[in-house]
């Protein structure tokens, strides 16, 4: 069976079928076109097939309720047939298209619950996570939905390797990763601009221990030089600043923690017995990265 690319990629030809059909006065009782094709009538006297391509149709006029309905009839009419399963997967791309996020997830995961072997299961998870995904915006909004997205995401990357959504999965995790550590950042600096010191620290520190990997760290660290020194803790922020130095030289940010600190009479080095210093010494055995 074609995979449900190929299978979205024919809606333009559904288009120009529908045209033709509706140009030769086809009737009323056609599927395309003429007052019968519409929620009211019986649905009953079509074939699964028929169905599908009403289905199609609607999705390529952007009226993806109307898709998500024909392509939901489906799966009741015919619920055991090989277009049932098609459908239900379309259904899902129908609501998604929609913005309709929690009917599209609900879709996604009875394909993956009922077909958890076919071509398809790959896309159904990957549509499940673009579900949360895409509800991303705003840093400033609650998180939750960036977690779900990345557990989603992770079950793509995990459970099919190998399929063409694999790659846009682990983009997207990155993605997703960035802006949790992105919301940390925000509250930090929420802190610190109220001299909430030690709130900011463990905001900043979050980042710099779980977000490494994020554009965000050197900022962080930047952000626990200016902290530690606003308490008088010379000795975190001087390795702190050591820690930038090692990894983010070039940045303004350690210029900016360089700064602050030798306006200070200190320098970014290693002092203590701290939990800084435990990621340096970690971070030169290239267990830190």
């Amino acid at each position: 069976m074609a995979g449900v690319g190929s299978r979205i990629k024919r809606i333009g030809f559904v288009v120009l079928v529908a045209a033709l059909t509706a140009g030769c006065g086809g009737g009323g009782g056609a599927l395309f076109g003429g007052p019968a094709a519409d929620r009211t009538q019986s649905l009953e006297a079509f074939t699964p097939e028929q169905i599908f391509q009403r289905g199609e149709f609607e999705l390529s006029r952007n009226r993806t309720g109307d898709a998500a309905y024909y392509f939901s009839e489906i799966e009741r009419l015919y619920p055991y047939s090989t277009w049932a399963r098609r459908a239900l997967i379309m259904q899902a791309f129908a609501h998604h298209q929609g913005q309709d996020y929690p009917e599209s997830r609900s879709a996604a995961q009875r394909f993956i619950d009922f077909y958890p072997t076919d071509e398809d299961a790959a896309y159904a998870q990957y549509l499940l996570a673009l579900s949360y995904y895409d509800q991303i915006d705003e840093v400033g909004r609650d998180q939750g939905l960036t977690f779900q997205a990345l557990q989603a995401l992770r079950a793509v990357i995990e459970r099919y390797p190998d399929s063409e959504y694999a790659n846009s999965a682990i983009l997207k995790f990155d993605l997703a990763f960035d802006h949790l550590a992105a919301k940390e950042m925000e509250i930090g600096r929420y802190y610190l601009r109220r001299d909430h010191f030690t709130a900011a620290i463990n905001r900043f520190r979050v980042v710099v221990e779980d977000f490494q990997t994020t554009s965000h760290t050197p900022e962080a660290l930047h952000r626990l030089v200016e902290s530690y020194l606003s308490l008088g803790l010379d000795a975190e922020a001087q390795t702190a600043g050591a820690i930038l130095g090692f990894n983010y030289q070039a940045t303004d940010w350690y210029e900016d923690s360089y700064r602050l600190l030798t306006g200070r009479g200190l320098e970014p080095r290693v002092r203590g017995n701290n939990w800084l210093s435990a990621i340096y010494r970690q971070m030169i055995r290239g267990e830190w990265l």
